[in-house]
């Protein structure tokens, strides 16, 4: 196959050009050198004549006697400052990228206009490019990758001669081209190979295959297979073996290159993306981008204007039976090549880039020079010009007009995004066409703009303006106003009757998935104004699960605009639903803004219309089925409407994709009403759907009465339902529904089903109808069922706006209040308010006692009428529960942190996200707009596991660092990679998150997962706004192993074995965690983990069900900061689909129920030595573990599935770790002080950091802060935490003037008098002694000789008491200090 990318087979060497020999050449040297001699004298008269001759004619006379030699060593400098002097000043700047392995330089020359004076003499490498210019298009043209293929490598340099003397001579095209594009050319990308390679080698060298003399960098690597691969088998070779890839790739991200050119020889042919498959089939798999098109025509482009290239017949030597139709071939389909540059570019960057073979001949005499320049000319150049083709233009905030950075422009239909450059600016390369464009960008509102028109030629311009998010402002009223369901009647256009008849639907026709999908994209670019189609993911056979969104303000919650679904073809063979849902989408769009009750609906209601839950069932199904099963279930053959979680009946089938996206669906948007649309029968079913014995028999719920009124809405709608005798002609007998509803399981019992879990689990109400009593009619009878249920579906809609609906708003600063809980009296079903603290809850008329209620505050109870004609409006403002929490929290607020952290617009940005992350669809629109294709197929063994982190760190250098924590009793590394902006640094103001899992080695999940984790993140850094936003402020600490020998023994599909649980030692880790540690693995996470005191937050992921445990594991009485451990772990389970069911359905235990799938650890299995347990107590940071599956080491198909299930939840646990209360700590001098010792409520202790900083992560509400540090006044303060925000804290103290417990001042008089007191004495016992001695010196004369004598005498000259009382004291004394000599010897 083609040696420029690949090796060639031999050339026969027949077919081989010789050069002459050097004494040959001397001869044309010297003619050709007395001819610029003539030719100079003569030069100036010519000029304006050379200045109007083509550009043609130029380009082949600007390098006269040029193009007799290669450029070696400094040479190919030098040619370069030649280049870029032939342009007029600031045209041109040359700088490298970086060295080769032997030091070359990597130079690259840029060219374009108004670069302005060169740099500083500090400037040097990258810097030395000098800026970027706003709306200009990057350019690049790499040449001789592969060293020994060198016509790339003078070809790009008689091109920079050509656009620099071209623009100097006012060559119209190249000045137009350098005014408006930015070109960089870099013609060697590996000069050491060039050094090796020989001139005239074609391929054939002396001893050995083709072209390997200087192919390679000096150390043997093949620099275009050394690039990071999508579809690798293996990781690539470190970038220490090729700086000059890692230096390119530091370079690509750097900039926003939009085309690029990659040029090669050993053929004649343009080759575009991909450039391998997943299969890696050595040829002829045709490896397809997104971008097909837009490659092909690049390639075809380039190889048009070349006249070898075109024909498609290289006739290359040793391959001439080769062909290529119109010069230009699929990578992949000529030949594999992994880690190949031009995939790279577009897979990683937002860069086109093919790549181009220019030559048969490798290495070509310097004689065919002048040919290759001229046979590829014109080809660059076009190229080049290619940049400006498709849209182009700026994403703006709309409110300051600045350019939005690394905002992501998406296309509808190709499955590739761009993103905004420094200034804004955006350039999609796309083909003649009409296309539809989305900006989105963290912060702002997403803007689509439909229907551009793209035409050959210069790029269309189009540029978006974005809204900032921002929060309506609620009217702060604790009084219950009455309003209308639904908004007023809008401005209706003149000329408009009363009596208007709505337009009815003309699309009467069953529609498959690609016609559904035309559909709903056709009304989405029709009506983009009310319209927006997402999809919820996909089904087993990836069909996307499309819901289109109706309303005024499409993509947004409007606060106090409640949102209503309809769910149609649950199961496949029940179509109609399906068809009614297409019908109501034409209906309400065609009729939006003149028919009064159609405007009215959507201007007043977030409406979602999914019209197919099962579409893989659908296309199995047969038209005219009326009883049949054929179609019904899923792809795995589950019934999706018996695979939710119950109240009665464990669901022991694992849960569907259909049924997570759903679940994580109504769990993320505030859904008030919903219906379910099914087939088989004529009524409305209402919950709940089953009970407790499992018979046919009526199952109340607490909100019986509210279900019959909404039922009665639609049936009551539709004749022949509110009859209640459906399906007369079927053999079921006696089955009568009273106006044409029933309760579900007085019907029949239905384990598993959606409408209960709707109910039981969100706020919404959902009922399920029945369509009609044949499943899949006959394409002429859809006209009948619009017919029969187009009123009922309306009618069914308003529904929603019944009850009480309003805001549950904090006292304090007026802020809606989110999950603030809202209970009736006497009804047992509780519902919460969204984001604004916006609520609605469902009512029929009466007199209602409703509590607003929330954690920190006092509950209000309001006494409300609910009457027929609309919800009425009830606001409740909460005061918080503790008397100083509000002027605490206010302090703290104020005080929060230094003057620059308050007005960097950064931080408030980061705070904004964090927020906006909290919301409940937050993190849902996160995981959309970032990618996630990862190859979660198998699980990794121990040496697997370390290739897979070497090589994250290999290709994310700057975000990544590997270290081994200490070795497994086998001697095996215990990795932690830390995933951060600046990984081994120190950032103390940052949180710190760890995620740890393998403790057990036979339960490798959370393993897997956490490799996910981390890939995810790196994938997606720089790329997604929120990633790297999220990797920018955090310091995330990733063990995905701590008992890898363990592991290495486990045995996949092994669901309840214990091999591998333990270490090579037998020893459980999780029962290690003690003082006295013994075992390797264990001290290994104590010492350089735990003990370093620096983590808020830790997740340990293990198996064997499915819940979450926080501490303690051993039993205790009492668990400090139980809140906040519950409120972390409930976190966790809440953003799992099915975990906070508390209903693990695990095989042996069956009839396990864990209220929230939240439970204390001891309470579930108590056991001692346990990891979170020696976090919490020693490490100060609060951990939680996760169970992330019953089974323990489940088949590596459930891999995917899983970290669709735990992905959320990971992810939010980035979130919370930026909550809580965030601290700094100094003296009145501004000091920081370190190592302060911070009390929370009495019971938890943190102490700061380097710096003064301390965060700790609390549960929402007021709490206490104590502050202690030695030498200073303790510090007392209070602190309300958000659940949506981080709350700060400024403590500063005051240097202590108290000693020894006691105020100075009092110690100080106290001191004052004991000394006066105490001299006094010595003043009275030293006038009595002097005395004494005055009156005795004989009897001490005596003393030394006759002791008795002496005694006798003192005894008769002393008086007694004085005597014994100094007697006394002098003993007591002496005794003292004896004590004090021997406890100091011990």
């Amino acid at each position: 196959m083609a040696s420029g990318r690949h090796e060639r087979p031999p050339w026969r060497l027949g077919r081989l050009q010789l050069l002459p020999s050097p004494p040959l050449l001397l001869l044309p040297l010297l003619l050709l050198s007395l001819l610029l001699l003539l030719r100079s004298s003569a030069q100036a008269a010519h000029i304006k004549k050379a200045e109007a001759t083509t550009t043609t004619v130029a380009g082949s006379e600007a390098a006269e006697g040029q193009f007799d030699h290669y450029y070696h060593e400094a040479a190919l400098g030098e040619a370069l400052e030649a280049a870029a002097a032939a342009g007029p000043p600031g045209l041109a700047r040359l700088f490298s990228i970086g060295s080769s392995v032997e030091g070359r330089p990597l130079w690259v020359l840029r060219l374009t206009a108004g670069l302005g004076p060169p740099p500083t003499a500090a400037a040097s490498g990258l810097d030395a490019a000098g800026p970027l210019l706003p709306g200009r298009p990057q350019v690049k043209l790499v040449g001789n990758m592969h060293g020994d293929e060198t016509v790339s490598r003078q070809v790009l340099v008689y091109l920079a001669r050509e656009l620099a003397s071209g623009y100097r001579r006012g060559d119209p095209r190249l000045v137009r081209l350098l005014n408006t594009t930015d070109v960089y050319l870099l013609p060697s990308l590996n000069p050491d190979g060039f050094e090796r390679s020989r001139e005239g080698d074609c391929g054939l060298g002396d001893s050995g295959p083709p072209g390997t003399s200087g192919r390679y960098n000096s150390r043997g690597r093949d620099l275009n297979r050394s690039f990071p691969d999508q579809f690798s088998t293996g990781k690539p070779p470190s970038l220490d073996e090729v700086p000059e890839v890692r230096a390119l790739i530091d370079w690509i991200r750097k900039n926003k290159f939009v085309l690029s050119g990659n040029l090669h020889g050993g053929s004649v042919v343009a080759s575009y993306p991909f450039d391998d498959s997943p299969k890696h089939t050595t040829t002829g798999i045709y490896s397809k981008t997104s971008d097909d098109e837009v490659f092909r025509y690049l390639a075809k482009a380039y190889a048009s204007n070349h006249p070898i290239m075109k024909t498609g017949e290289p006739h290359c030597p040793g391959e001439e039976d080769e062909t290529f139709k119109d010069g230009i071939t699929n990578g992949a389909h000529w030949y594999d090549v992994e880690g190949g540059m031009q995939d790279y570019n577009y897979v990683w960057a937002n860069c086109f880039e093919i790549t181009l073979e220019l030559s048969c001949c490798k290495y070509p005499p310097a004689s065919q020079l002048r040919q290759e320049w001229e046979n590829n000319r014109e080809s660059l150049i076009t190229l080049i010009e290619k940049v400006h083709i498709g849209i182009k233009g700026f994403v703006k905030d709309s409110v300051t007009g600045a350019g939005l950075e690394n905002a992501t422009i998406s296309v509808a239909g190709i499955n590739h995004n761009i993103t905004t450059g420094r200034f804004g600016d955006f350039h999609r390369l796309l083909i003649p066409g009409i296309y539809n464009l989305t900006a989105v960008s963290t912060g702002y509102m997403p803007l689509t703009i439909n229907n551009i028109m793209v035409k050959e030629g210069p790029a269309t311009e189009m540029d978006f303006s974005l809204r900032p998010t921002v929060t309506s402002v609620i009217p702060d009223s604790t009084e219950a106003v009455a309003t209308p369901g639904t908004v007023a009647v809008p401005n209706i256009p003149s000329g408009t009757s009363s009596s208007h008849q709505p337009i009815q639907p003309k699309d009467f026709h069953h529609h498959h998935f690609p016609d559904m999908e035309i559909f709903l994209r056709r009304f989405a670019n029709e009506y983009p104004n009310i319209t927006r189609l997402y999809s919820l993911g996909k089904s087993v056979e990836s069909r996307e699960l499309y819901v289109m969104e109706i309303s005024d303000n499409p993509g947004v919650h409007e606060p106090g605009e409640p949102e209503f679904k309809y769910i149609g073809n649950m199961h496949g063979n029940e179509v109609v639903g399906r068809e009614l849902l297409l019908n109501l989408i034409e209906y309400l769009c065609k009729n939006f803004g003149t028919d009064p009750e159609v405007t009215d609906l959507v201007r007043s209601t977030r409406i979602h219309l999914m019209p197919s839950m099962n579409p893989d069932g659908y296309e199995k199904s047969q038209e005219g089925d009326s009883i049949s099963v054929v179609g019904r279930n899923n792809s795995n053959n589950f019934d999706l409407n018996r695979n939710f979680p119950d109240q009665f009946v464990p669901i022991t089938d694992p849960t569907q994709p259909e049924t997570i996206a759903v679940m994580s669906w109504v769990k993320a948007y505030p859904f008030v009403l919903s219906a379910n649309l099914h087939g088989g029968s004529l009524v409305v079913n209402y919950p709940f759907d089953d009970n407790e014995q499992g018979v046919a028999i009526y199952s109340k719920s607490p909100d019986d009465a509210v279900f019959q009124q909404i039922a009665l809405s639609y049936s009551k709608e539709n004749s022949q339902m509110f009859q209640g005798t459906p399906c007369k002609d079927k053999s079921i007998l006696n089955e009568y529904f009273p106006h044409g509803i029933t309760n579900g399981a007085s019907w029949y019992n239905v384990p598993g089903g959606m409408q209960d879990w709707n109910y039981l689990q969100t706020n919404c109400f959902e009922v399920t109808i029945e369509l009609g009593c044949v499943k899949y009619p006959f394409e002429n009878e859809l006209p009948k069922y619009w017919e029969q249920n187009r009123r009922s579906l309306i009618q069914f809609m308003k529904q929603v706006h019944q009850g009480v609906k309003g805001f549950v708003l904090d006292a304090t600063d007026g802020r809606g209040i989110l999950n603030a809980t809202l209970s009736v009296a006497e009804i047992n079903h509780p519902v919460t308010t969204y984001k604004a603290g916006d609520y609605w809850r469902l009512l029929v008329p009466g007199t209602y006692k409703i509590t607003a209620s929330a954690r920190g505050y006092n509950p209000v109870t309001k006494s409300v009428t609910v009457r027929s004609e609309g919800a009425i409006q009830v606001n409740f403002t909460l005061v918080r529960s503790s008397t100083d929490a509000n002027n605490e929290s206010k302090k703290g607020k104020g005080d929060s942190t230094s003057a620059d952290d308050a007005s960097d617009p950064t931080t408030k940005e980061f705070e904004a996200l964090i927020k906006h992350l909290s919301a409940e669809n937050g993190l849902e629109g996160f995981m959309l707009s970032s990618s996630s294709d990862l190859a979660l197929y198998r699980y990794h063994s121990y040496k697997d596991l370390s290739e897979f982190l070497r090589g994250l760190v290999m290709n994310y250098p700057h975000i990544t660092n590997l270290t081994t924590l200490g070795q497994s009793a086998e001697y095996r590394h215990i990795w932690s990679l830390e995933i951060s902006n600046k990984p081994n640094i120190s950032e103390p103001e940052e949180p710190k998150i760890r995620f740890v899992a393998g403790i057990h080695g036979n339960a490798p999940v959370g393993t897997e997962l956490l490799l996910a984790l981390a890939e995810f993140l790196c994938l997606n850094y720089k790329k997604n706004p929120v990633v790297t936003q999220l990797v920018d402020r955090t310091r995330i600490v990733i063990v995905p192993s701590l008992n890898p020998d363990g592991r290495e023994r486990a045995q996949e599909k092994e669901c309840t074995s214990k091999t591998g649980q333990a270490n090579a030692r037998g020893k459980d880790l999780d029962t290690d965690f003690t003082s006295n540690a013994s075992q390797p693995e264990t001290k290994a996470i104590i010492e350089n983990l735990i003990q370093k005191q620096d983590f808020s937050l830790s997740i340990a992921l293990d198996g064997g069900s499915v819940l979450v445990t926080y501490p303690y594991d051993k039993p205790v009485q009492t668990v400090e900061n139980k809140e906040t451990l519950k409120h972390l772990a409930s976190l966790y389970a809440n953003n799992h689909p099915s975990m906070h069911m508390g209903q693990p359905s695990c095989p042996n235990k069956s009839d396990e129920n864990i209220p929230g799938g939240v439970m204390r650890g001891a309470e579930w299995h108590s056991h001692l030595g346990s990891m979170k347990d020696y976090s919490v107590t020693y490490g100060h940071c609060p951990e939680i573990t996760v169970y992330t599956s019953c089974c323990y080491f489940p088949s590596a198909a459930q891999l995917p599935a899983l970290w669709a299930e735990n992905k959320k939840s990971l992810l939010s646990m980035l979130v919370e770790v930026h909550k809580g209360v965030h601290g700094l700590v100094k003296d009145k001098s501004g000091k920081p002080i370190s190592k302060a010792v911070i009390v929370l409520n009495e019971g938890i202790k943190v102490h700061t950091k380097e710096g003064g900083y301390f965060h700790v992560l609390l549960a929402p509400g007021v709490h206490n802060i104590n502050a202690i540090a030695e030498g200073y006044q303790q510090q007392h303060s209070q602190v309300f935490v958000h659940h949506d925000a981080p709350s700060s804290v400024l403590i500063v103290f005051d240097t202590d003037n108290r000693i020894f417990g006691l105020p100075r001042e009092l110690v100080v008089t106290v001191s004052g008098a004991t000394m006066s007191a105490l001299i006094l004495t010595a003043c009275i016992i030293w006038c009595i002694c002097s005395i004494k001695s005055n009156r005795h010196k004989d009897g001490f004369h005596r003393l030394r000789q006759h002791h008795d004598e002496y005694e006798d005498e003192i005894r008769m000259m002393s008086t007694g008491s004085k005597k014994s009382l100094l007697s006394h004291e002098f003993q007591d004394e002496t005794d003292t200090e004896e004590e004090t000599l021997y406890s100091s010897k011990h």
